[in-house]
């Protein structure tokens, strides 16, 4: 290639994926300071449906996980122990499933004896509206229904810290 040619061809590469964005419905990353996206999802007890709009006014760490996923399972207890340390204060852990097999998640939950909430996104809508791909991830959102937070991989969620990041929250004066 001669000289300058490769900066050209960077150039008009460049050029052409602007073009190609431009306009694009693609929506902003799911993040800090973002808006949480509703959703309506069945609950794995019950026939009931939830949806965040539901959870306004309390802090909800949403959980995306799968059976399947071994680094979910070994969180799952630290999660268990973070919704019974919190219940009743405002907090609410939600864990949405990804799972197609209602029986496995229904199994998966005995088995580890787990209580808090845990909904069906078998279609992963839900998923997909949060742009999660690596299970676990989960998103920490605030009373207000936006994005506190965002971890990707196992958390010890009643760790000292994650404890008193959520214990915060909950202190804060709500907004409006």
């Amino acid at each position: 290639m001669r000289p300058g040619a490769w900066a050209l061809t960077v150039a008009v590469t460049i050029a052409a994926l602007a073009a190609l964005y431009a306009g694009s419905t693609i929506p902003p990353p799911v993040g800090r300071g973002v808006p949480a996206p509703d959703f309506s999802l069945p609950s794995l007890t019950g026939n009931r449906i939830v949806d965040l709009d539901s959870l306004r006014g309390k802090v909800v760490l949403l959980n995306f996980w799968a059976t399947w996923c071994k680094p979910c399972e070994d969180e799952m207890p630290a999660m268990e122990r973070l919704h019974r340390t919190l219940s009743g204060s405002g907090f609410e852990l939600v864990a949405i499933s990804v799972d197609d097999d209602r029986a496995l998640v229904e199994k998966f939950a005995e088995r580890l004896g787990l209580t808090f909430p845990i909904l069906l996104d078998p279609r992963q809508e839900a998923a997909k509206a949060y742009q999660t791909f690596r299970f676990p991830e989960s998103l920490l959102v605030g009373r207000d229904g936006v994005v506190v937070e965002r971890y990707i991989g196992t958390k010890d969620w009643d760790a000292a810290a994650y404890v008193a990041r959520i214990r915060r929250l909950l202190d804060e004066t709500p907004a409006g």
